[in-house]
């Protein structure tokens, strides 16, 4: 008999990604079979996400056209904690669970499209299934987050930080590796906290003793050969500690550090660690040891209590900084958060100029860096080759969320590629060079 078939929606941020990869690789090494069209597809699961009001709608617009197109859906992920309000909107979804329940998941596939399979013969590829391409992974080192922000809920839908054993994490990394990965991008809701909620002994890989501390481990994974870049980076002294290991070239001098503005009474409000004067200091105190180190970061205009002269400050606190990829999100309520009782509520039409101006400020800024960056030589990574022309992306580029590197003459080229380029021209978010 055919194995049956599964069709899977995978929506939300990279920490995302990576449950809707583990779901898949266990349905792989069950023999169910992954397909590409509702038509096709014995079940559907959709994975959703649940942070702001536009990914909510995003998630029930997608879980409603995969009823309508193949009519059994089991629902998952981040807007899955809020049952209720699923049901309310599709009742006829087969099941809901939340975010990391893949043994729940899994359940709700077996009761409704049982396997057909021999477990003795299946074949699944050492590192699991990818939604990324070849080249590249995303690694979760930890699930959850210890903190309390007033405009977020992840912590009520994920739990309390949750970190990976370093030897489980460094495994799967090897796997990685070994499958063709040359990009290991490390997520999880708070990086820098990795294994603060272990009381484990230093475990021992590659004759090197590794704590389950953040900067033992980006040490540890630097040693693979591949590129390792660190996501969502709160700006902790001990992330000091991370910046020696970019200036070594052991690990990417990337840091994406989720600023979110640089008022203090802002901040205050948003309940965020870090003053933003300290915040200024240890980016500069970062760049004097690590020159080639591009910080990229997000913010929120128009949070409740937000004044004119707050914004004032965010734009000038982007002046001195000179972030070199920022993006912005106009703050809108989300149900749950502790930001829906505060008052002070800025106007929309506010929040769209605050908006235009922060985005014309950054474009500036990211227009002058890499005007800099023109006559230099540096290492890329190859994502896409055309008939004219690859695109590739630097040591400051994170896929999909940052800029690229045209090159022109791609021929011989193949995605996963590191070659050297000369930048011969810049823009507000990209470069074009040519092979040396």
């Amino acid at each position: 008999m055919s194995s049956p078939r599964i069709g899977f929606v995978s929506l939300g941020c990279p920490k995302a990604l990576v449950d809707s990869e583990r779901i898949l690789t266990q349905l792989r090494i069950e023999g169910y079979d992954i397909v590409g069209t509702y038509r096709d597809a014995d079940l559907v699961v959709v994975n959703t996400c649940g942070f702001i009001d536009d990914a909510v709608a995003e998630s029930l617009d997608a879980i409603g056209e995969a009823l309508a197109e193949n009519g059994r859906v089991v629902v998952t992920g981040c807007l899955g904690a809020r049952p209720e309000r699923i049901r309310e909107a599709h009742p006829q979804v087969l099941a809901v669970t939340g975010p990391q329940r893949y043994e729940e998941v899994m359940a709700a596939v077996h009761a409704h499209v049982p396997p057909r399979h021999d477990p003795f013969t299946d074949l699944v590829p050492p590192h699991g299934v990818k939604l990324t391409p070849r080249h590249y992974a995303y690694l979760k080192i930890s699930e959850g987050c210890n903190h309390h922000c007033t405009f977020c809920i992840i912590p009520s839908m994920r739990g309390r930080l949750a970190s990976r054993a370093p030897d489980d994490v460094l495994r799967e990394a090897e796997r990685l590796v070994e499958a063709g990965v040359r990009e290991l991008l490390v997520v999880s809701q708070d990086t820098s906290a990795y294994g603060v909620d272990l009381r484990t002994s230093p475990v021992l890989w590659r004759a090197r003793a590794v704590r389950p501390r953040i900067a033992d481990l980006a040490a540890a994974l630097g040693d693979l050969g591949a590129w390792v870049r660190l996501h969502y980076v709160y700006p902790y002294p001990h992330v000091d500690h991370l910046v020696p290991l970019m200036a070594e070239g052991r690990v990417l001098p990337y840091l994406d550090v989720p600023l979110q503005h640089a008022s203090p009474a802002v901040l205050r409000r948003m309940r965020r660690p870090a003053a933003a004067e300290d915040n200024l200091a240890r980016i500069r105190a970062w760049r004097a040891e690590c020159p080639e180190l591009a910080v990229r970061s997000t913010f929120i205009v128009g949070f409740p209590g937000e004044t004119d002269d707050d914004f004032e400050r965010l734009l000038g606190f982007l002046e001195e900084a000179r972030i070199d990829r920022a993006g912005c999100f106009r703050y809108s309520p989300v149900e749950g958060a502790a930001a829906n009782a505060l008052d002070d509520a800025v106007p929309e039409a506010l929040k769209e100029e605050r908006y235009a101006r922060f985005m014309e400020t950054q474009a500036r800024i990211s227009r002058e860096i890499l005007a800099g960056k023109v006559g230099r030589t540096m290492s890329v990574l190859v994502d896409e080759v055309g008939e004219d022309e690859a695109v590739a992306r630097s040591t400051a580029d994170a896929p999909e969320i940052d800029g690229n590197v045209f090159i022109d003459e791609p021929a011989g080229l193949t995605p996963g590629d590191l070659v050297t380029v000369r930048i011969e021209a810049s823009g507000e978010h990209d470069l074009w060079g040519t092979r040396v």
